[in-house]
């Protein structure tokens, strides 16, 4: 009789029925948070004063953030990143950034005796053999990833070593496809917004994050382009340990400085207002670095480093700039990066008919549902390229009643853009946080401009005409602040 072992048979028959288990988890969670909203949206709307409807609303993102914290956490994978793209100022509610901001760096981790079978695993050596010193409590712990601080043996330096979560990708792959029929529904329903081929291209990039070797060159790729554009580099990116790179660990030298969503806290630390001039010129320090540094990879180089959440970015001595996890990575065709170029000047210089033919050149098919078409392709247009909130605005609302994306309906959506609009929105995201009105159309005008000259889009006379035009403002400016 041949031998039957129970427990290979009871973890099989587990591993089998896993994704129906995780699918079922999210339709059951997901269902309950839409139809909370939608329920209480018949509610609020018998409510006519104004102050209590708004009071009501309020406790109802609350309650939804506990759902939605409680999802992304208890099911990981995916749905941390997932946390991390709707968990910003100008998109979430307040209570839902106020819970899900957490989830950027401290994600639960993998046990230690399990990092150290990957580690060998991957290494091939002992951890004992490698490392002089190795801290298994872990930096931070995000979807894919924890980091440990470690050091080689044989050298004087820290070490920042990436160790993959086992099994995640599976996981992964099963909330993105269950993301995908949810965004079906939705945009359906609700959102005139081609949120499917959003998704489509998040599974195309995140499958890329797996593999660790691609992050490392996609690392000195940037890392290299910095350099040689600039003759200072802008933002700092960590140097890769080429003896400690597998498909699943990575060794990066170790980055000393802190969380960006700890600036406020440290700059109080140290005696100064947050709210005073000091402050608020290294906060503007900051986010000019990563503008110019974001600015150069995709409009210059059209290769970029795609996800600058908050847990991605380091401060360092001097208001020095640190982007960390190059995971996600994008790299434009030429015909993206120009006609995103060409869009960038239509922002910037106002020009309406420009950026409805900028929109159409991408490949963003609308459909209008208003009467003032075009104003509203260009609201819509700087909803989703540009930093820049408008006017009195202090939290931008995409999908409120009167949005652009209520009046114009975004049929379809090029999903090689999806990486620009998502890091576009996230600086957005950054800038609000930390109290700033930034345009980055505005600060990527003459890299987008000197990306079409060298293209032969834009002739020389009119570039000059363009630089004289700027440098006569910038006088008017100056005479009127004196």
């Amino acid at each position: 009789m041949p031998y039957f072992d129970l427990k290979e048979f009871q973890e099989k028959i587990c591993t089998q029925f896993r994704p129906w288990q995780r699918s079922l988890q999210f339709w059951t969670r997901a269902a309950d948070i839409y139809t909370g909203y939608k329920v209480f949206q018949v509610r609020v709307s018998f409510e006519k004063d104004v102050e209590k409807a708004e009071a009501m609303w309020e406790r109802q993102h609350e309650h939804a953030a506990d759902k939605v914290y409680s999802m992304c956490y208890d099911m990981g994978g995916f749905f941390l990143k997932v946390a991390q793209v709707v968990g910003k100022p100008d998109l979430a509610p307040a209570a839902w950034v106020r819970k899900l901001v957490t989830l950027c760096d401290q994600a639960p981790g993998t046990p230690s005796n399990v990092v150290r079978l990957v580690l060998e695993n991957e290494l091939g050596k002992s951890v004992d053999e490698m490392f002089e010193r190795f801290d298994w409590d872990p930096i931070g712990s995000a979807s894919i990833a924890q980091v440990h601080r470690a050091r080689l043996k044989g050298h004087k330096s820290d070490i920042v070593v990436k160790v993959q979560h086992p099994g995640v990708q599976e996981l992964m792959m099963t909330d993105l496809r269950n993301l995908q029929a949810f965004a079906l529904c939705v945009q359906k329903t609700d959102l005139k917004f081609d949120f499917f081929s959003v998704c489509k291209e998040m599974e195309k990039q995140i499958g890329y994050e797996f593999d660790f070797t691609r992050e490392a060159n996609s690392m000195d790729r940037i890392r290299s382009f910095l350099r040689e554009t600039n003759r200072k580099s802008i933002v700092k990116v960590p140097r890769v340990i080429k003896d400690v790179v597998t498909r699943r660990v990575l060794a990066m030298e170790y980055v000393d400085g802190i969380p960006i969503l700890n600036l406020k806290d440290e700059i109080m630390k140290r005696g100064i207002d947050p709210d005073g001039k000091i402050a608020a010129a290294a906060k503007q320090n900051i986010l000019r670095s990563l503008s110019l540094a974001y600015g150069q990879m995709i409009l210059n180089s059209g290769f970029f480093h795609a996800d600058p959440h908050p847990g991605n970015i380091l401060i360092c001595k001097g208001s020095e700039v640190a982007l960390l996890d190059y995971g996600q990575v994008k790299e434009l065709p030429n015909s993206l990066r120009l006609g995103y170029a060409n869009l960038v000047l239509a922002i910037a210089d106002n020009d309406h008919m420009r950026a409805s033919e900028g929109l159409r050149e991408l490949g963003i098919d609308t459909l209008s549902l208003c009467e003032d078409e075009r104003a509203e392709l260009f609201k819509l247009a700087q909803v989703m390229f540009d930093t820049k909130l408008p006017p009195g605005v202090t939290m931008l609302q995409p999908f409120a009643d009167d949005s652009s994306l209520k009046k114009i309906a975004v049929q379809a959506f090029p999903e090689e853009l999806f990486s620009v609009l998502r890091t576009v929105h996230l600086l957005r995201g950054l800038s609000v946080g930390l109290g700033l009105n930034y345009s980055c159309v505005e600060e990527w005008r003459p890299i987008a401009e000197e990306a079409l000259y060298h293209s032969g889009r834009l002739k020389e006379e009119e570039l000059k005409s363009r630089n004289c035009h700027r440098r006569r403002i910038l006088r008017k400016m100056l005479w009127w602040s004196k």
